[in-house]
């Protein structure tokens, strides 16, 4: 009777034994399924970021379409989405992007720099006797006070002094001014809280374009005058909308080549006022 309960508490152990055995087996299983999910996941593209990028650049080129021949006032309005989406992007880069990955940050800079100085050329050509400088010169500025504040750093700080120093000592030369160097900090700030949190970067957004020249504008009874105020107020809150929102959309992805459309668009607008003009 005792041997039995022996043997039946042994088989009974050496049961539980292979049942512990097995379970630990599934849950490695299920937990290298997970990673392996999480992993295909953080490797997919985020589509709305995509169609960010892509609606950026279409309000650009509307923007510019005014250089080309034709006084048509109003694309000034969509032309005001163009700068706070590409600042959005780079907040939503920076945002869901570790710290510690200081490589790809310096690679991002870099293509800015470089794009900085290729752009020059074809802006001046199709613009000719503008004030400012390009627009990338803002954003390289701009990535820069944004890196200080996300990287509590002696290099990123520094930089980022420096980035601020430069864009208050030339104002009028940078593209947007010192507020255009501001906004993609203040849409970092603003990713993953309530939305009307969105109204920050929208005022800075609306200062980073003259607000008084807009506002004088207004009261002369300029058509794009307050449709152009309202659109940089809500900049912002579309392209978090459209960010949080549009997920699943399939846009086709904006790679480092994309950078090339900057210059080349001047050049293609340059060719077609030839043309037409």
């Amino acid at each position: 009777m005792v041997k039995r309960l022996v043997v039946n508490d042994g088989a009974h152990c050496t049961q539980d034994r292979q049942e512990s055995t097995r379970d630990v087996a599934v849950r490695k299983l299920q937990g290298c399924r997970a990673i392996m999910h999480v992993t295909t996941h953080l490797k997919q593209r985020d589509g709305a970021l995509d169609l960010l990028k892509w609606l950026a650049l279409l309000s650009m080129v509307l923007d510019h379409l005014r250089y080309v021949g034709y006084s048509v006032d109003l694309l000034y309005v969509p032309g005001r989405l163009a700068f706070p989406w590409f600042c959005l992007a780079m907040a939503a880069n920076l945002a869901r992007k570790p710290a510690v990955e200081r490589g790809g940050q310096w690679r991002y800079l870099g293509w800015l720099l470089l794009f900085s100085a290729v752009s020059e050329i074809p802006y001046r050509m199709f613009i000719p006797g503008h004030d400012t400088l390009n627009v990338m010169p803002t954003l390289v500025l701009g990535l820069l006070v944004a890196r200080g504040w996300q990287q509590p750093t002696l290099q990123s700080r520094l930089l980022a002094a420096v980035a601020l120093l430069l864009a208050a000592l030339f104002t009028q030369k940078v593209m947007f001014g010192f507020f255009g160097v501001l906004l993609p900090l203040a849409l970092l700030l603003v990713i993953g809280r309530p939305w009307y949190f969105a109204l920050l970067p929208g005022l800075v957004c609306l200062a980073a374009n003259q607000w008084q020249v807009l506002y004088y504008a207004a009261r002369l009874g300029n058509s794009a005058a307050i449709p152009a105020i309202v659109t940089c107020l809500i900049a912002p809150w579309l392209g978090l909308f459209l960010l949080r929102h549009f997920h699943d959309v399939k846009a086709p992805p904006m790679r480092r080549w994309a950078y090339a459309l900057y210059p080349l668009h001047f050049l293609l607008l340059l060719a077609v006022r030839q043309v037409f003009t």
